[in-house]
C-alpha cells in the first residue's frame, strides 16, 4: 500500500538539473534517510565543471553514488578519494567535518556525462557526535546479483539473502535495481520503505509510479515493471524527529544553531588541499 507519491523539487546547478526528493513537505524522512538529490544525467563540456566548494556537516552521514562520471571528495581529515560509477562514498560527519566535492582535473577537458545520487542519513541519537570519518567502497565489494527477475546492486544493508559491507548505524537499506517489463519483485521487510524511479514506470498496489517520483510504502508489497525500469529502494528504521537547516541535521535545534555560529566564526577545520574557498552560510 502506498502512503505518498512524492514529486521532486527541481533545481539547477549550472547545466546540471537536480531533482530534490527529500526532505518533502509531505514527509521529511524515509527510515533514516533525510535528504536525497538525483542529479543529471547532464552532458558537460570543457567550459563547465561541478565544483562544490568546502562546506560543513554535523550529526549525519552522506552517501555518494554515481551512475556516470567521477567526483573527488576532499575533507578536513585529509581524505582525498575519487568516486566512480557503482561505488559508495560514505562520509560520517558526526561531531563535525568540512568537505568539498569537485570533478577531477582529468575529467574537465572532455565531453562527459555526470549522473548520480547524493543522500544523507540521520544518525541515531547515540551516534550523532561520533568522530568523523570517510569510507570508500569499490564496486567489487558491493553485492550484485540476480533475484528472481531482478538485477540488484545491494549498496547498503541486508536484504534478499545478501549483505553489503557498507557501515551502518541502524537498520538501513539502499539498493539499485533493474527490472524487465512485466516482471515483479517483492520488497524486503523494513520499518519504512521508499521506491524512487530512475527510468521507466512501475506499478505498486495498482498505482503507477513514473520516472522521478518517490513512492512511500505503508507496508511490504510487490513491485511490477510496466516497461524496462530502473529504480532505487531506500528505507530502514524510523529515527524520530530531526531538525534540518542548510547542511546541518540534528535531533537538537540548539546544536544546529551552534554549528551555524561555528561556521560563521571560522571554527570548523578546513579542507586539506582545498583551503582557499568555502560556501558561506546563506543569510536569507
Amino acid at each position: 500500500m502506498i502512503k505518498h507519491i512524492l514529486s521532486p523539487n527541481i533545481k539547477h546547478l549550472d547545466k546540471i538539473t537536480v531533482n530534490r526528493i527529500l526532505p518533502s513537505s509531505k514527509q521529511q524522512m524515509v527510515g533514516p534517510w533525510i535528504f536525497m538529490d538525483h542529479f543529471g544525467p547532464a552532458t558537460l563540456d570543457s567550459s563547465i565543471a561541478l565544483d562544490i566548494r568546502p562546506h560543513p556537516h554535523i550529526n549525519l552521514a552522506t552517501v555518494s553514488y554515481l551512475l556516470e562520471g567521477k567526483i573527488t571528495h576532499r575533507d578536513s581529515l585529509g581524505n582525498i578519494q575519487t568516486t566512480k560509477p557503482n561505488e559508495i562514498g560514505l562520509m560520517v560527519a558526526g561531531k563535525g567535518i568540512t568537505h568539498s566535492e569537485r570533478e577531477p582535473k582529468e575529467s574537465r577537458n572532455q565531453a562527459r556525462i555526470l549522473h548520480g545520487l547524493q543522500l544523507w542519513l540521520a544518525l541515531p541519537l547515540e551516534f550523532e557526535e561520533v568522530e568523523p570519518e570517510f569510507l570508500h567502497y569499490s564496486e567489487s565489494t558491493l553485492p550484485t546479483f540476480k533475484y528472481n527477475n531482478a538485477q540488484i546492486k545491494l549498496l547498503i544493508g541486508k536484504a534478499w539473502e545478501h549483505e553489503s559491507p557498507v557501515k551502518t548505524f541502524c537498520d538501513t537499506l539502499l539498493a539499485h535495481i533493474e527490472l524487465q517489463k512485466n516482471c515483479s519483485l517483492d520488497i524486503p521487510i523494513k520499518e519504512q520503505v521508499g521506491i524512487y524511479v530512475l527510468s521507466g514506470e512501475l506499478e505498486i498496489s495498482d498505482q503507477k509510479i513514473s520516472k522521478s517520483q518517490l513512492a512511500i510504502l505503508e507496508n511490504t508489497t510487490n513491485i511490477k515493471a510496466l516497461c524496462n525500469s530502473e529504480f532505487i529502494i531506500l528505507g530502514g528504521d524510523k529515527l524520530g524527529k530531526r531538525f534540518i537547516k542548510w547542511n546541518f541535521v540534528s535531533s537538537k535545534e540548539t546544536r544546529i544553531n551552534q554549528a551555524i555560529k561555528d561556521w560563521q566564526e571560522d571554527k570548523f577545520d578546513k579542507v586539506i588541499d582545498d583551503e582557499d574557498e568555502f560556501i558561506p552560510y546563506p543569510t536569507r
